[in-house]
């Protein structure tokens, strides 16, 4: 495995590869790397010839008060673990390398990140879309892999995807769970141990949704309580940035389900934010 820092050298790898007719798989991560990152690592080493990840922390995603600067880079560790998954190479640039001017492009898929953390963080998807889209020129991918965990990014980027014909084919991948339930995340790593073993509400109540759904409550607003009364219940303290139900293909909010729907909640755990999600059908 290597690891490339320059884009023109990791352009020439893909486009050499292209040439080959390999098959490039593309795992854009921002390292800090767990199970769920290595989970996208061995599908994409299953289904192509030659799988790139991407580490890069991409400070446009990050609001002015969020922590783009405590994010965790471990890179060395990170190579380790991805070279065990069957990662070919790491593409890992530096900020200068990606924004060697202010950018004044961006990538903006409009009513999909109106909702959910789109409206308690102003700006992300957009920084979200503009990396991906320049990772995918860069590496030029036939497919790219990502985690079902980040429902709202999933579908912001299968909908930049056709609208801006990138042809790539992006493959959604299960979330990727602790023991007890709670979805695996870097920022996992902020918790205390308390805080660990209260963050399991958050998968709890994604159950609690699924029961109440497939008992016949199918009314948003009803299902949405029970699943904060859940919360506040067994973690006072905690502060729910939101729990809501969209339609799945639009996300927008909807008041009941009809067909399939995306359950989806933001909540801080001893400060920390925590995001999970499930889907369901009526």
């Amino acid at each position: 495995m290597r690891v490339v820092h320059d884009i023109e050298e990791m352009r020439a790898i893909s486009q050499k590869a292209r040439a080959e007719g390999k098959t490039v798989g593309l795992v854009p991560t921002m390292g800090a790397l767990h199970s769920g990152h290595i989970e996208l690592a061995r599908r994409a080493r299953e289904e192509c010839g030659i799988v790139i990840m991407s580490i890069f922390v991409n400070p446009i995603q990050f609001g002015p008060n969020e922590d783009y600067e405590a994010y965790p880079r471990t890179l060395k560790a990170d190579a380790e673990l991805a070279e065990e998954a069957g990662v070919d190479y790491i593409f890992a640039p530096d900020a200068k390398q990606m924004y060697p001017k202010e950018p004044l492009t961006s990538v903006d898929v409009g009513k999909l990140t109106e909702h959910l953390c789109g409206a308690s963080r102003p700006g992300h998807f957009r920084g979200v879309a503009t990396v991906v889209a320049k990772l995918f020129n860069i590496t030029r991918p036939h497919r790219a892999y990502f985690g079902m965990k980040d429902a709202q990014q999933l579908r912001v980027l299968i909908r930049m995807n056709e609208d801006l014909n990138f042809g790539i084919t992006i493959v959604p991948v299960p979330t990727v769970r602790e023991a007890d339930g709670l979805a695996i995340s870097s920022r996992n790593t902020y918790l205390s141990r308390e805080d660990r073993l209260r963050a399991v509400v958050l998968s709890r109540s994604l159950k609690l949704a699924e029961r109440l759904v497939a008992s016949g409550e199918l009314d948003a607003g009803k299902i949405k309580s029970a699943m904060r009364d859940l919360i506040m219940s067994e973690v006072p303290d905690a502060l729910i940035d939101y729990v809501e139900i969209v339609d799945d293909d639009t996300v927008q909010p909807i008041d009941k389900v009809d067909g399939k729907a995306l359950v989806a909640l933001a909540v801080r755990i001893g400060g920390t934010r925590l995001i999970d999600n499930v889907t369901v059908k009526a």
